[in-house]
């Protein structure tokens, strides 16, 4: 069962070691790469997933409860906001980066409330559109792009497996987006 799992979340390149960090934290020993993915990439890359990640429900929920799009703006804008806020505290609250060697708080706070509130706001542009058929594809459209941008960082930066990581980027993402197309609809 354990490699199962092992496989279904740290698949790394075959060609590359596995890191654990175990030990480094606050210690040194962190090439430049590494020092730029604790500080930059990681509060980005959690910034971006949750805020692409969850206002979809309330998003496609109000827009298929009220058949607006001004609601679904409304609603997709406030939930952004609110997410970044959100998450920009907890991510600088967390820790004060000395023990981890995650960086300063205040810096991890606010990149992580800014990708935050990029991936929230990104797939509730298209509801500025009055046709809230035309909104909900191209909201489709944008949500696929950032899932995909995700699992691109991932690749990346934490040497996923592409294909893996797109396939559980997607899941995650789309049991949201049925949560609110479902509620939407009740």
């Amino acid at each position: 069962m354990s490699s199962v799992i092992t496989r279904w979340w740290g698949t790394r390149h075959p060609e590359l070691p596995g890191k654990s960090g175990q030990g480094r934290g606050g210690m040194g020993g962190f090439t430049a790469e590494e020092h730029f993915v604790l500080k930059v990439v990681q509060p980005a890359l959690v910034g971006l997933m949750d805020g692409s990640v969850s206002t979809l429900a309330p998003i496609f929920a109000a827009a298929f409860a009220t058949g607006s799009s001004h609601v679904a703006f409304i609603v997709g804008l406030s939930a952004a906001v609110g997410a970044a806020i959100s998450m920009g505290f907890a991510e600088g609250l967390s820790d004060d980066g000395v023990l981890t060697g995650r960086g300063h708080p205040l810096g991890r706070g606010l990149i992580t409330g800014a990708a935050t509130f990029i991936g929230g706001v990104l797939h509730t542009l298209p509801f500025l559109l009055s046709n809230l058929t035309a909104a909900l594809y191209l909201a489709y459209v944008i949500v696929g792009v950032e899932l995909l941008v995700i699992a691109a960082i991932r690749y990346r930066y934490f040497k996923m497996n592409f294909i893996l990581s797109v396939v559980q980027v997607i899941v995650g993402g789309a049991l949201v987006l049925i949560a609110g197309i479902l509620i939407g609809h009740a």
